[in-house]
């Protein structure tokens, strides 16, 4: 048994005498039903057992850690789970990268504008002096790397404080 004498959540839930050796007690203790709950409904209390008896018991309560977190995915996006999570961060990172590499375009921009001819250095085209953060960064060779964000990030004017929002904003799986 899991804690005292109060079966462990998992037995409790499918209402069955907890044994000594029961191997969800101690990863589902009997104070947090919804932990297994939760992971018995997206995988199956037959499935997880599989699981945690192929695995050595040092990785157990790892493999009970993310057994929980994409069964609480899944209950939120059941179509994409985790991997929707992981791509909407990952598209936030894309866009985070693209406003900071158009920034830094922009302190170029203007700190070329305020060097003189003489002062710049050696490697700098004189063609540069006059330019504009869309045409330096549309000059580059690397703009695929930005894919459908682009087209975006041509309407961007230093002048205003536009900030990209991103349509699939959805609610966090960490709060």
């Amino acid at each position: 048994m899991g804690s005292g004498s109060s079966p462990c959540a998992s037995c409790k839930l499918l209402r069955r005498r907890c044994a000594k050796d029961c191997i969800f007690a101690p990863y589902f203790p009997p104070d947090d039903p919804h932990k297994f709950a939760i992971v018995h409904k997206v995988f199956g209390a037959s499935n997880v057992s599989k699981m945690l008896q192929e695995l050595p018991i040092h990785q157990r309560a790892d493999a009970v850690s993310s057994l929980v977190y994409e069964a609480n995915a899944r209950m939120r996006d059941p179509v994409y789970g985790c991997v929707g999570a992981i791509s909407y961060l990952q598209n936030q990172v894309s866009q985070l990268q693209m406003q900071l590499a158009v920034a830094q375009a922009e302190i170029l921009c203007i700190q070329m504008q305020q060097q003189g001819p003489d002062q710049l250095p050696a490697a700098t085209h004189p063609s540069m002096m006059d330019c504009d953060v869309k045409s330096l960064l549309l000059s580059g060779n690397n703009t695929s790397d930005f894919g459908d964000q682009m087209p975006q990030f041509l309407s961007y004017t230093s002048s205003s404080n536009n900030v990209i929002q991103d349509p699939l904003k959805r609610e966090s799986l960490w709060t």
